[in-house]
């Protein structure tokens, strides 16, 4: 019996949320001879260790790899290890600053701990490229170098931006897409994944395959996903992510926050259903058989459960459903912690007079509240959601502070996401 699926069904997961593939017939192609022979395909994703915690739109590309496993193919997660040496210049308008060996070691460990949330670590080869690039010689390097010309080279569009405003490139940038295309020569990879920025490097594996006598990878782009705004990418820095690590109340009342719209374009890239039942689930919305509410609520109980727990998304959902559709808050909310101190909005003079008598009401800066919180990653990101509106105690305020007394406990919401700021 054929241990792989007929190659139709097995597109329909695979094309899912795919911005590009290069080429789709190929990719047909070898999909039937692995049908055939029975050998699975060899699916190759990098990932540098430059940072230690993912967020949901990491994870597009690992669950792109974790659909061609589950499929029966052979996925290869690659730390970059080398490369990270160089830095990436992808989407880049300077040159990276290099890590230390020891950011890496201790990046790539908490990296590798954290991926086996989606893939299955019985199933997955995991290799460092410092494998094979750490035995390259000068004149490995000096040959490798002249399959590609500094035309070709400013022909990506981080570096023509850079040359054009003759801007600084240094030249171990160049060998960056020479060292990842090296990667899939000495995995002997069928397929490469990479976001859609990736795109130069990923065809320098295909040119370099060419160059080596191996048959070309096929090269699939997964797209860069919105953040929780709609609009911007899904960033920590601009406080529109959902941590994988967050728990499960503040990841599921984060989903529920996203659009309508967006919530599809969710499904496509954050979960394992084919395109073909999203599609239905969608037409049902539109023909009024399945309430939008309901949909989303599907999907963040769906990823909660992936990376926490069944029961855990269950009861996220529950008290999701007694706080804002039941209007319930007799659920037990976090109470956070907070020392005065950290929010205080007060000139030295006034800060004295506070310590000197607990019973005067304080002045609390919102934006440093939310931050203190976890709402908000930054205080500039804080004071951008005052400016839209916070809920207060079920009251709407978008002024900078509020007057407390100490000690007292406020119950701050914003969208979805509620917790108890507990003044201490």
């Amino acid at each position: 019996m054929n241990k792989f699926l007929p190659v139709d069904e097995q597109l329909d997961l695979l094309e899912k949320g795919a911005a590009e593939i290069i080429r789709l017939p190929e990719l047909r192609e070898r999909l039937e001879k692995s049908r055939q022979t029975g050998v699975p395909l060899r699916v190759k994703a990098g990932f540098d260790p430059t940072a230690p915690d993912l967020h949901l739109g990491h994870t597009v590309l690992v669950r792109k790899l974790k659909h061609f496993q589950d499929l029966g193919h052979q996925v290869i997660f690659l730390v970059g290890d080398y490369t990270a040496l160089i830095g990436d210049p992808t989407g880049r308008s300077a040159t990276r600053k290099p890590l230390t060996r020891e950011q890496i070691d201790q990046n790539a460990k908490t990296y590798t701990d954290q991926v086996f949330r989606i893939l299955d670590r019985e199933k997955t080869e995991v290799r460092f490229n410092s494998e094979w690039l750490g035995k390259l010689s000068f004149e490995d390097i000096i040959r490798l170098a002249a399959k590609f010309t500094v035309s070709q080279m400013l022909e990506r569009a981080e570096f023509h931006a850079r040359f054009e405003k003759e801007q600084p490139i240094s030249l171990h940038e160049f060998l960056y897409p020479l060292a990842q295309g090296y990667d899939s020569v000495a995995l002997k990879a069928d397929v490469e994944l990479g976001g859609t920025d990736q795109k130069f490097n990923l065809l320098a594996g295909r040119e370099l395959q060419r160059d080596f006598g191996q048959q070309p990878q096929i090269v699939l782009m997964t797209p860069i996903i919105e953040g929780l705004d709609g609009v911007q990418k899904m960033s920590k820095s601009l406080g529109n992510a959902i941590g994988i690590h967050e728990p499960p109340q503040e990841m599921y009342g984060k989903l529920m926050s996203i659009s309508d719209e967006l919530m599809w374009r969710y499904w496509t890239l954050l979960t394992d259903l084919r395109q073909s039942e999203i599609d239905e689930m969608q037409a049902d919305v539109a023909s009024g058989k399945l309430h939008p509410m309901e949909a989303k609520k599907r999907l963040a109980r769906t990823i909660v459960a992936g990376f926490h727990s069944e029961e855990a998304a269950q009861t996220a959902d529950e008290n999701w459903a007694k706080q804002f559709q039941q209007k319930d808050l007799s659920f037990d909310l976090e109470e956070v912690p907070v020392s005065w101190l950290n929010v205080v909005v007060a000139d030295a003079a006034s800060l004295n007079k506070f310590k000197a008598d607990p019973q005067l009401e304080i002045p609390i800066n919102l934006a440093k509240l939310l931050v203190a919180l976890g709402i908000c990653n930054s205080r500039t990101s804080g004071e951008r959601q005052v400016d839209v509106g916070v809920q207060i105690d079920g009251v709407k305020r978008t002024d900078r502070w509020i007057a407390v007394k100490r000690p007292s406990r406020i119950t701050v919401s914003v969208g979805k996401r509620a917790k108890v700021a507990v003044i201490e």
